[in-house]
């Protein structure tokens, strides 16, 4: 298994070092896809998200490994929300409610990851409730935490 994974990633190297795309987009993904054989929808993000190119909104979706990054990524998602067709708009909101239920399950499972997680699965609901005012609410949210810009204080109410 561990050989695959290597080879997909070679593959992915080639093909990106021979293309030379300056994003990977929705339709990059697909050709990369198809270039990579059957490729299960999780080996294909991660290899994309590791491969060092710059990816569009929808393609790397939300991140989770800290508050900036979760920041980041729902930001560009508004953005592509605001801009994007119906169908843009509802692969926007796929990503965020995938991300939400990821960040659910983490919680579950791991009592030392639940109050980061939970904070960042209210930010996520913000997001699906209203994704045009969500950059506002994220600025306000934000001002709540400390100075440093880390994790934010809880909204008491």
């Amino acid at each position: 298994m561990e050989r695959a994974k290597r080879t997909k990633a070679a593959r992915l190297a080639a093909y990106l070092e021979e293309a030379q795309p300056a994003v990977i987009d929705e339709a990059e993904r697909d050709r990369i896809a198809a270039v990579l054989g059957p490729v299960s929808e999780r080996t294909l993000r991660t290899l994309l998200l590791n491969c060092g190119c710059p990816l569009a909104p929808l393609v790397e979706g939300v991140r989770q490994d800290c508050f900036d990054s979760l920041e980041r990524t729902l930001l560009a998602l508004s953005a592509e929300y605001r801009g994007g067709s119906s169908e843009q708009r509802r692969a926007c909101r796929a990503a965020v409610i995938r991300a939400k239920e990821h960040a659910r399950f983490a919680a579950r499972r791991n009592d030392a990851l639940r109050p980061e997680k939970e904070e960042m699965i209210l930010w996520m609901l913000t997001w699906l409730e209203n994704p045009e005012i969500f950059p506002m609410w994220l600025e306000i949210r934000r001002k709540q935490g400390d100075n440093r810009g880390d994790e934010p204080a809880e909204i008491s109410g």
